[in-house]
């Protein structure tokens, strides 16, 4: 005989209520509960009718998750966490890829017929805070980054003013004084980008360092060939950095390809610094100094803030911005 709802809850000595919850997601759970209940249901073999719960409630069990690159390490771990999440809210989630294009964005944000999914979770990089904010979006909806919606809309971020402005002090701190920056993306107007390079500058100021415009090297995209297309620039100007901060990792391991191929060492004559702590980072040569953002809350949040919205979509509660914490985790190439 299968076992039922109530014979979880007796067996972790909890409510059915709260073994529902833990189930669908429906309502936070402490984590000691959570893991009892979950303990009960491994033990008992039970297994949700989802199918019959998502149809009495209507709705399908299904979100979506929007990125703008697939192919980016950092979105593809934050992707794998997401995901790994919502199996444990029984969610299936549906991952579409935007390449930060404008189209691609508002499309997923304009009200349709034929709903799919229950929620969405976007990285937005195209549209701005006005046109997220004016969005009347078919389902509840949770942004990832920087694009403030004047409170329209959940939001989970990293401070990224803050997270940069700590990588540029450790630099200052070893003594660098000619710092370079590479990341920019003047043609986005990407708000992340806008943020790091503030709390580069502000690092700068602070230690009355002056921050050339020569050493702030745009990109077109935040990967490795035009981290190393960027260091080279800085080689070949009028000033060589002692030091330079990458806004990701991507950028930092291509800058780091340039300056092994220019007989540099790092980091005796260049120290580098990333953002994102990706894997190939942890196994470079040498491994990479970089900003760690805490993904594991990121994904935590995001699901956490869709399900309240999900489950209780008359409940006014105001949107969230939510911050999650970083780390600097200094490795070789500082």
């Amino acid at each position: 005989m299968s076992s039922r709802l109530k014979d979880v809850a007796a067996r972790a000595g909890v409510s059915v209520r709260t073994v529902s919850n833990v189930v669908s997601g429906a309502a936070p759970v402490a984590v000691e509960t959570r893991r009892r209940v979950q303990e009960a249901i491994d033990a008992l073999g039970y297994h949700p009718n989802l199918a019959a719960r998502s149809l009495r409630a209507g709705r399908t069990g299904i979100i979506g998750l929007a990125i703008p690159e697939l192919h980016s390490p950092y979105f593809g771990e934050l992707a794998g966490l997401l995901v790994d999440e919502a199996r444990r809210r029984s969610w299936t989630v549906l991952i579409d890829q935007t390449r930060g294009d404008t189209e691609a964005e508002r499309r997923l944000l304009t009200p349709g017929g034929g709903r799919v999914v229950d929620g969405l979770i976007i990285s937005p990089w195209a549209l701005d805070p006005a046109e997220l904010a004016a969005a009347q979006s078919s389902v509840p909806l949770v942004l990832l980054g920087e694009r403030d919606p004047h409170g329209a809309a959940d939001r989970v971020a990293v401070d990224n003013v803050a997270a940069a402005d700590d990588a540029t002090n450790h630099l200052i701190g070893l003594g660098r004084r000619r710092i370079a920056a590479i990341g920019s993306q003047p043609h986005l107007g990407n708000g992340t980008a806008q943020l790091r390079t503030e709390g580069y500058r502000r690092a700068l100021d602070r230690a009355g360092l002056f921050h050339d415009q020569e050493f702030q090297r745009p990109v077109r995209a935040l990967n490795r060939a035009d981290g190393a297309r960027a260091m080279n620039e800085l080689l070949d100007g009028p000033a060589v950095p002692d030091a330079v901060f990458a806004f990701s990792d991507e950028l930092a391991l291509g800058a780091l390809h340039t300056a092994h191929q220019r007989g540099l060492r790092v980091p005796e004559d260049l120290a580098i610094v990333g953002f994102d702590d990706i894997e190939d980072g942890r196994f470079s040569n040498p491994p990479l100094t970089t900003v760690s953002p805490d993904k594991q809350q990121i994904a935590e949040r995001s699901l956490q803030c869709l399900a309240d919205r999900i489950y209780s979509p008359g409940n006014n509660v105001p949107p969230q911005e939510l911050t999650v914490p970083h780390r600097l985790v200094v490795r070789s190439t500082t």
